[in-house]
């Protein structure tokens, strides 16, 4: 019985640990087999509001990650975005719990809203076309 009250805690504060591990780091790495990408934090809703807008381009190796307070359904959209991005789905436990691939800029008014089909706290947007291209797949996990 006292497992079942602890583990939840346990989880609670390894995810809380994990947010402010990453946050406080100025250049964070996220992996997935062997591939990695230093990743711009957008920590605060400022931040998230930001994102990769008005960006000409992104290095293959580089990405932004968004953080948010708990898990839940975030929207997503690519107004103001000049390229196509993978947007990659995290519970609190860094596992991918779906992949937005290839998706474009806006060219319309108003933007489509991206959401991810499971509840995410973090998500990790990249270039178009590598998450198939490292074989990421849903159910895996992610590191940093």
């Amino acid at each position: 019985m006292k497992l079942i009250i602890l583990l939840p805690l346990a989880l609670s504060l390894m995810t809380a640990g994990c947010a402010n591990i990453i946050s406080q780091n100025k250049n964070p790495s996220v992996c997935w087999a062997g591939s990695c990408f230093q990743v711009e934090l957008a920590r605060n809703a400022a931040e998230r509001a930001q994102g990769l807008m008005n960006r000409p381009r992104l290095d293959q190796d580089a990405g932004m990650l968004f953080i948010f307070p708990q898990a839940n359904f975030y929207n997503f959209w690519m107004k103001n975005t000049l390229i196509p991005l993978d947007i990659v789905w995290l519970d609190e436990n860094k596992r991918v719990v779906d992949v937005s691939r290839q998706v474009q800029p806006c060219r319309q008014d108003p933007c489509p809203l991206i959401a991810s089909r499971q509840p995410a706290q973090f998500v990790l947007e990249i270039n178009a076309g590598l998450a198939d291209k490292m074989g990421l797949k849903i159910g895996g996990y992610l590191n940093w």
